[in-house]
């Protein structure tokens, strides 16, 4: 997989963990604020999207992962 291939699969897991810690409908839930680190996650990708920069990308290179 590409660095940017991880980074989406890394940050939409991230998502759907944390919405399924932190809607108190789910069989999982913890608190409502594990919606803050969603929200954290959604700015990081509209971030990358307007930059064309993303720090997760630039760590999985660093650890190995093949450029895009």
């Amino acid at each position: 997989m590409t660095s940017w291939q991880l980074t989406r699969l890394i940050g939409g897991t991230f998502i759907l963990l944390s919405l399924a810690l932190g809607v108190p409908s789910s069989p999982i839930f913890h608190s409502t604020n594990w919606l803050w680190f969603t929200a954290f996650v959604g700015a990081n990708f509209l971030q990358s999207g307007i930059t064309n920069w993303c720090l997760m990308e630039t760590i999985m290179r660093k650890i190995g992962a093949r450029a895009s």
